[in-house]
């Protein structure tokens, strides 16, 4: 008896001192662990480690390792240059998918092309140029096989625009077209060197919100500024603003519209959304609305010719020059005042240019099942600029609707960009004379048709269902660009962007957890309502790393959590608290600022007899914490592994309720 007397007494008293390091399971038999601090690191090889994770993420140089001297060579050219590795396994049939979609697509860009020119304020020859040089090089070095290259209606009105406010294209058309050839040196530099030094990550410091309301405005305004080709208007503003264009639009009413050019322009507007219409409704007639700008061109320049209607005030292309492309190195501004304001007004075209194009890159590479490397693409679309800025071509990128038209068309890979432009090539050599009677009218609507598919009315829908802050920062670039001009929405753009990136990392989520019922999982009580608090614990999830830009914002939000908790406990009678459990899951790294922050709370914790208890840090905060010995003034007791064991370590009695 005494025997078994002393052994159950042994068994209580076992199971007393161990009832701290038992979980609230249900079995009760769950041992709580240390948390883990991962080995000290060399300080050059941690540093080697976060570089390559920043800008080598995905080992570009894998395919090099345990490979002979000559075949690296190879792969380094096939690298550099897409083509030599894809056209190992080119065959007949890709060839014809190439070349339907290169006819297809030629006979949409050559229209928009000469319309395009004139949003830059260039001779509609330089369209053209446009879309033969740079498809070509980038056939060679893009690794995209849907991709539609030429000008775009964004890039260039935005390039006509902040070129327009440098120099005056009609004063000085010479040292405009110079300019236009620097910017676009300058917007190739740029692309190549994000591309070369892996910078593409800042491409997404413009959020998908921001770009949905400057495509939207910069579409809107696009189309305002073919009203005056539209309407047959001689005289019109300079300036894009919506206010400055409908004045100049209605003060031109009594004697400036032309019914003549107006008849052309709602016809055919007509037959092109009628186009549009019918390559939605059925899929298998996507060439309908890809061949309907050409079509309108060749009827609308016969319309012109045989009735003469340019004699009457319709307003016509006149001449475009006939060849290819000529050399413009030479007239690039490699020194004085112009060249910095090549330098400015090239970046930011370049920036845009690039993010369209990598939009669309990012678009078919998911509906195909390929990769694309986005550093790749940039120097490709850097290198392509950079040599079209030489053989005069403006900035050219990736083109919505013209890659559209290329991916429906079955396009198999980059050829169907050289087949482009070889009927480009074609078009200046031979065709250019017959454009001569082309009425401006008809490129106007052809722009306008195009913009309109730039206005995602279901994208700003989803925004406003899904952030509405997204959908601020969609309405302020909007009205920025509709209101003040392309660069003040850009502007907007830009800023609202990093607003919400800025107050989304010095305004984290600081949440109240409560138990599940019948589960030892905490979570949000706000998300669920059922949870319950632990009486004489409150317990705080931290959403996000803590740096010195919200650490005291964490700091002041949990002590303000605190004072909710305790008048709360004061009003229901409940016990007084006496442990705040830190959630520290999400919290992803910590500085020295955060540290500190930390030290306060804890003291601040201590004066009102509450322990201050941290669950689950990371491997880098929990380093940081013990090389701060924050982790010794806490309490190596007082650092677990999970909420529910320092749940079970705070309340003993819960432990033995359960």
């Amino acid at each position: 008896m005494d025997s078994r007397g002393h052994s159950n007494g042994g068994e209580l008293e076992a199971k007393q001192m161990d009832i701290r390091r038992l979980s609230s399971s249900r079995s009760n038999t769950q041992c709580i662990h240390k948390v883990g601090v991962p080995p000290k690191q060399n300080f050059f090889k941690e540093f080697k480690t976060r570089l390559k994770e920043t800008f080598f993420a995905d080992d570009p140089l894998r395919t090099f390792k345990d490979q002979s001297k000559s075949r690296k060579l190879v792969l380094g050219i096939q690298a550099i240059f897409p083509i030599f590795e894809w056209g190992r396994n080119y065959n007949l049939t890709k060839f014809r998918g190439d070349i339907v979609a290169g006819l297809t697509i030629a006979s949409l860009c050559i229209p928009q092309d000469i319309g395009y020119a004139k949003l830059a304020n260039l001779t509609p020859q330089y369209g053209l140029y446009s879309s033969f040089v740079p498809p070509l090089v980038y056939a060679l070095m893009g690794s995209s096989r849907d991709i539609a290259i030429g000008p775009v209606a964004v890039v260039s009105l935005l390039l006509g625009t902040l070129l327009q406010k440098e120099i005056d294209y009609h004063t000085h058309p010479e040292e405009y077209l110079r300019l236009a050839f620097t910017a676009t040196f300058f917007a190739g530099i740029t692309q190549a060197t994000l591309g070369i030094l892996r910078l593409g990550f800042l491409i997404d410091f413009l959020s998908h919100a921001a770009i949905v309301g400057f495509m939207g405005g910069a579409a809107i305004t696009i189309a305002l500024q073919q009203l005056k080709g539209f309407l047959g208007i001689q005289k019109f503003t300079k300036k894009t603003d919506i206010i400055s264009v409908m004045r100049s639009v209605f003060e031109a009413a009594h004697h400036g519209w032309n019914w003549q050019t107006i008849v052309i322009g709602v016809s055919f507007l007509s037959f092109l959304l009628f186009a549009k219409y019918i390559g939605k409704k059925n899929k298998n007639l996507f060439w309908v609305p890809a061949i309907a700008p050409l079509i309108s061109v060749i009827l609308s320049t016969f319309f012109v010719y045989i009735t003469h209607a340019d004699q009457k005030g319709v307003a016509i292309v006149k001449h475009i020059e006939k060849g290819i492309n000529p050399l413009s190195v030479k007239q690039i501004y490699f020194t004085g005042d112009n060249l910095l304001k090549g330098f400015r007004t090239g970046t930011v075209a370049g920036m845009i240019a690039l993010t369209e194009a990598i939009a669309i890159g990012r678009t078919f590479p998911t509906m195909k099942d390929y990769q694309l490397d986005g550093n790749k693409e940039m120097v490709a679309l850097g290198t392509m600029n950079v040599i079209g800025s030489m053989t005069s071509c403006y900035v050219a990128t990736g083109s919505f609707s013209r890659s559209a038209v290329n991916y429906m068309s079955g396009c198999q890979t980059a050829v169907s960009n050289i087949v482009m432009s070889c009927v480009v090539f074609l078009t200046l050599e031979f065709m250019t004379p017959l454009f001569k009677y082309t009425p401006n009218a008809i490129l106007a609507v052809i722009i306008i048709s195009a913009v309109i598919n730039l206005i995602d009315i279901q994208a700003a829908i989803l925004l406003w269902k899904i952030d509405k802050f997204d959908f601020v920062a969609c309405l302020g670039a909007f009205f920025g660009v509709i209101f003040a001009s392309v660069e003040i929405g850009l502007l907007i753009a830009v800023s609202i962007s990093f607003a919400k990136i800025l107050l989304q990392v010095t305004r984290p989520r600081v949440s109240v957890l409560g138990k599940i019922p019948r589960t030892t999982v905490y979570r949000n009580t706000q998300q669920y309502p059922e949870a319950t608090r632990v009486s004489g614990i409150l317990i705080v999830r931290v959403d996000s790393a803590i740096y010195f830009s919200n650490s005291n914002y964490i700091r002041e939000r949990i002590l303000r959590c605190l004072a909710d908790e305790e008048e709360q406990t004061k009003k229901a009678y409940s016990p007084k608290t006496q442990f705040l459990i830190v959630e520290m899951s999400p919290v992803t790294d910590i500085d020295t600022s955060g540290i500190h922050a930390l030290e306060e709370l804890y003291k601040n914790l201590r004066k009102r007899d509450i322990q201050l208890v941290l669950a689950n840090p990371g491997p880098v905060v929990i380093d940081k914490l013990h090389a701060s010995d924050v982790a010794n003034l806490i309490g190596e007791d007082h650092i677990f592994l999970t909420v529910a064991e320092a749940v079970s370590s705070c309340s003993p009695k819960l432990v033995e309720e359960a």
